[in-house]
């Protein structure tokens, strides 16, 4: 039987929880009742729609790579292959919440990115995504292209200053 009378975790006790650098892309998402589920609180796979969009966001005015034209003209893939998010403070209707990305790595084909929602600076969640660059004319991996690398690279050196 687990013992609850440990001190309960902080929200802190993850780097992951801890607020982004101030160089890192955010942008604002309004918490809309659309989101919201019987209990008055975001309803989880909205989160996940959320980190999809920002991930568009980032890459079209945070890399300035055009998500749109990756997909459609370039035929370039992101999947994600993993996904993981930690909800540390709930968020309601009516709340305005800051979405952050971070590159924690950058491998030869994939990408482990951290997004963090904060509220007021306090982060409500961080979640995890790995995505795997593909070629969608027949879904297979591919190398990172050296545009977007060089991108990424800036990006994340921008993030850790």
């Amino acid at each position: 039987m687990p013992d609850f009378s440990e001190r309960p975790r902080r929200p802190d006790d993850h780097p992951g929880h801890r607020p982004l650098p101030a160089g890192c892309f955010r942008v604002q998402r309004p918490i809309r009742f659309s989101h919201s589920d019987p209990a008055g609180i975001v309803y989880f796979p909205v989160y996940f729609d959320m980190f999809n969009g920002v991930v568009e966001d980032w890459f079209t005015q945070g890399l300035d790579i055009d998500y749109a034209s990756m997909i459609l003209d370039r035929r370039l893939g992101l999947p994600i292959v993993h996904a993981e998010c930690d909800f540390t403070i709930p968020s309601r209707m009516g709340d305005t919440l800051t979405l952050g990305v971070l590159i924690e790595r950058l491998g030869r084909s994939s990408l482990k990115l951290r997004i963090n929602g904060e509220v007021n600076g306090q982060v409500r969640l961080s979640g995890g995504l790995t995505v795997v660059t593909t070629s969608l004319d027949d879904f297979a991996s591919i190398p990172i292209p050296d545009d977007i690398r060089h991108a990424m690279e800036r990006y994340k050196a921008g993030c850790e200053v």
